[in-house]
């Protein structure tokens, strides 16, 4: 007989049951939950490597596109190089119309003076009689005032367009005279106008040295000259540019030394045959029967070791000869030496001379130079012939302009009129004669000049340059610098002749790159200030281009100092937020922009953006915290958080110039960077 269970196992069994199933039950949602992580670790392991190729692809496209685009540049250089005298001989030849001035000057534009005033409408004043009167009154007043400095304004003008007429007239004459000397032959006459010719011809690319002596001999109608050429250095070294995603860097090919002589020679034949085309195909007045020219480079001669003019290829040729040719068909090499008989050197990348032709001081006259060290110096030029260069030149560019008496100049060496009606007006020129940087206070003294004379513009020459100081303090004000490099360009521009020193005794006593206001210490200090309670880091960029030279050059809160401390962050002074210290002449060589950059710290206020940031400035100091000038920057703007302050820039002459930003960035200074070639992980 069996005995019934009371119910207590079942019920103890039961529940042993379900607590196994939720045991199994909380095993398989660990499972699950572990599965599905791995799932998504999987996934995101996978999108992360996919965003990291698609980045690095697109990194190296980015180098791909730029060795390519380097290499186009220099295949381009080497094909107007071996274009050179295709081109140049469909350029349209010179003449002595070329050098007459229009007769005709800028018409007479009175601007809002040509209108008259707008008399008050008696219908609208139906129940204002006396509001109707005084208004009448008011415009018949600003008609009067009008029609009076309409008047006056029309007097200025056609005195200052009479005067323009008669100088043109002059110049007119002038050419008039010479042309009829052209036709007599008249030795100077005929240098100067072939000079002319070649100085304003637009077939040589502009890096191309313009260095000429001539003299003319009558009797054989010859014109007998020489001529710079171009150093070897115009025909680039490097053949390609490839990018080495391995090392990370771009390699460039070497163009192979045969054929970089090949070119060079090419062109030094190209440059003769094209010389020589000039020279007949501007002769109007059948002055010239034949030309005998030498051409030359200025560079140290191998054998003493001396600066002298090497000359690499001379031809005589007379016309009739030449005119016989087809120049764009002909191998220039060839038609130089074998079709004209001319002499071409076959090593000209070593300097290996040729004998030379007839030279202009065997003529027995008197021998017309232009260009190249024949120039006077500007160094060593009398003071007061200086200023009469300088005021010759502004005469060049179409201006009136004087010089001062010396007693009483009130520090004014040139006063100029430019006589366009809307940009022109009283120019005050100063001239200083430096081998140092000009320092701020001359610009200053400038400035001061400019205001107590009512002048429109101030413009200060010199010989030397210009530091950071004074180009921060010139920055928004009616005046121009123009230093030592720039003038003599602008002299060689407008047929005046001028250089600073010869030679490597004089190129080392020239003034330095590095400002003299920055002596005192060797550096400069930015401090950064602006409205707002926003929190900001300044941070700086050194560039060669849109390029950070390197990480390594990005001064910023986790890297302080560039590896040479050329730009380091300090500890900002009274009155500033944020301050950098900048030694820009030890700034390295391959850089030549120092890029200025603000951005939100998130540390502080992680949800702010630039809105904030306004009325900002960089204040630039010298060494001993003297202020040297401020510059204004753009203000922030809401929805970004990283800015472009701006950018100092080093000029050719090496001094800085700084360059306002204001572009701005959503994405904070990880954006911004990028666009400088900085990789954010």
């Amino acid at each position: 007989m069996s005995r019934r269970s009371n119910g207590l196992i079942g019920i103890w069994a039961e529940a042993q049951r379900q607590q196994q199933r939720q045991r199994e039950a909380a095993h398989r949602e660990r499972t699950q939950a572990q599965r599905e992580q791995e799932r998504q670790q999987r996934a995101y392991e996978r999108e992360t490597a996919r965003l990291d190729r698609e980045q690095r692809a697109a990194y190296r496209q980015r180098r791909e596109a730029e060795a390519m685009r380097r290499t186009e540049e220099l295949e381009g250089r080497v094909a107007e190089l071996t274009g050179l005298l295709v081109a140049g001989c469909a350029e349209p030849a010179f003449t002595a119309a070329a050098l007459r001035r229009p007769e005709e000057v800028e018409p007479f534009q009175p601007g809002h003076l040509a209108h008259p005033v707008a008399m008050p409408d008696p219908g609208q004043y139906r129940f204002a009689r006396q509001q109707f009167e005084r208004d009448w009154q008011a415009a018949q007043a600003a008609e009067a005032q009008r029609q009076q400095q309409l008047a006056a304004y029309r007097q200025q003008y056609d005195q200052w367009a009479a005067g323009q007429l008669a100088e043109t007239r002059r110049y007119n004459a002038g050419v008039a005279e010479m042309t009829e000397a052209l036709r007599g032959r008249d030795p100077d006459a005929v240098v100067d106008y072939f000079s002319a010719a070649l100085y304003a011809s637009s077939a040589w690319p502009q890096e191309f040295p313009h260095q000429i002596s001539a003299a003319y001999d009558p009797g054989a109608r010859q014109l007998v000259l020489t001529s710079e050429l171009p150093g070897y250095g115009i025909v680039p070294e490097a053949k390609a540019v490839r990018y080495m995603p391995t090392a990370d860097q771009d390699k460039e090919t070497a163009r192979p030394a045969a054929q970089r002589r090949a070119v060079y020679r090419d062109v030094l034949a190209q440059c003769v045959l094209l010389t020589v085309r000039e020279l007949f195909a501007a002769d109007e007045f059948g002055a010239l029967e034949s030309v005998s020219l030498n051409a030359f480079v200025d560079d140290h001669d191998p054998a003493t070791g001396r600066r002298a003019q090497i000359v690499l290829a001379t031809v005589s040729v007379a016309r009739g000869v030449f005119e016989g040719l087809h120049l764009e068909q002909v191998s220039a090499v060839d038609c130089l030496v074998d079709g004209l008989g001319g002499q071409l050197s076959a090593r000209p990348d070593q300097l290996a001379a040729v004998r030379p032709g007839r030279m202009p001081d065997e003529v027995g006259r008197g021998v017309v130079s232009h260009g190249g060290g024949d120039d006077p110096d500007l160094y060593e030029m009398d003071p007061i012939e200086f200023e009469g260069l300088v005021a010759q030149l502004f005469r060049a560019r179409g201006m009136q302009a004087v010089m001062t008496t010396r007693s009483n100049d009130g520090g004014v060496d040139v006063e100029a009129l430019d006589p366009d009606p809307i940009s022109g007006g009283r120019i005050i020129v100063q001239v200083k004669r430096y081998r140092k940087t000009v320092p701020p206070t001359a610009v200053r003294d400038l400035y001061g000049t400019v205001q107590g004379a009512g002048a429109n513009k101030g413009v200060l020459v010199t010989t030397s340059g210009f530091g950071p100081g004074s180009y921060t303090f010139a920055n928004g004000k009616p005046l121009t610098l123009v230093s030592g490099e720039e003038l003599v360009g602008l002299l060689g521009r407008h047929g005046l002749r001028g250089r600073l020193g010869g030679g490597p005794a004089a190129a080392a006593a020239r003034p330095a790159a590095a400002p003299a206001e920055q002596a005192a210490g060797d550096h400069n200090v930015l401090g950064m200030a602006w409205s707002g309670r926003v929190a900001l880091d300044v941070c700086a960029l050194v560039c060669e281009g849109t390029r950070v030279l390197s990480d390594d050059h990005f001064v910023f809160y986790n890297n302080p100092a560039t590896p040479d401390g050329s730009v380091r962050a300090v500890p900002p002074s009274a009155g500033d937020k944020a301050a950098l210290r900048v030694t820009f002449d030890a700034l390295p060589a391959a850089s030549d922009r120092l890029v200025l950059v603000a951005a939100i710290d998130p540390a502080v206020n992680p949800d702010a953006d630039l809105s904030e940031f306004t009325d900002a400035r960089i204040r630039l100091s010298d060494a001993s915290g003297s202020e040297l000038g401020q510059l204004e920057v753009s203000d922030g703007r809401p929805g970004e958080t990283a800015l472009v302050l701006g950018s100092f820039r080093r000029r050719a002459n090496g001094d800085w110039d700084f360059v306002l930003g204001g572009q701005g960035y959503r994405g904070g200074l990880s954006d911004l960077v990028q666009d400088f070639g900085i990789e954010v992980a």
